[in-house]
């Protein structure tokens, strides 16, 4: 089972799904690379809006998890890079409609100087642990082992 805490001499997370410190579970760690707002085609959703890329960031790597057995509940870790201030809220947003408060991982906000291609505005790079009682190996061509 996964232990998320928040000890009591920790700043308030003011009702923001993250938490101080979780203990990963047993299963099987997953490392997803960065999702951006790229559909199947590298076509960018939402140009020049955060909120939708932010949504088309959590899609992705909630297809990811899904691939596996997985759910957006099962990251314990996130970091999220993102260029503007001002997109903050719309971050934050959309990262409480995916994460439930009590699941909440470990999180990291970054403000960067860019991202690959320069109208992307958010990428979320999230590490999850899948119960070994969910997971299942991918079925996909052109896997490598």
């Amino acid at each position: 089972m996964t232990i998320r805490y928040n000890p009591p001499t920790g700043w308030p997370q003011q009702g923001r799904a993250f938490h101080h410190g979780v203990v990963e579970p047993e299963g099987k760690v997953l490392h997803l690379t960065g999702q951006v707002a790229w559909d199947k085609n590298s076509n960018i959703i939402g140009i020049g809006d955060c909120e939708a890329q932010a949504r088309k960031c959590f899609e992705n790597v909630e297809h990811i998890l899904n691939a596996v057995g997985g759910r957006l509940d099962d990251i314990v870790s996130l970091t999220i890079f993102y260029l503007d201030p001002a997109d903050l809220p719309a971050i934050q947003k959309v990262r409480a409609e995916k994460l439930k408060l009590e699941h909440g991982p470990v999180s990291i906000l970054i403000q960067a100087a860019g991202l690959i291609v320069p109208d992307l505005l958010v990428e979320v790079a999230p590490i999850a642990v899948i119960p070994h009682a969910r997971f299942h190996e991918p079925k996909f061509e052109g896997m490598t082992s």
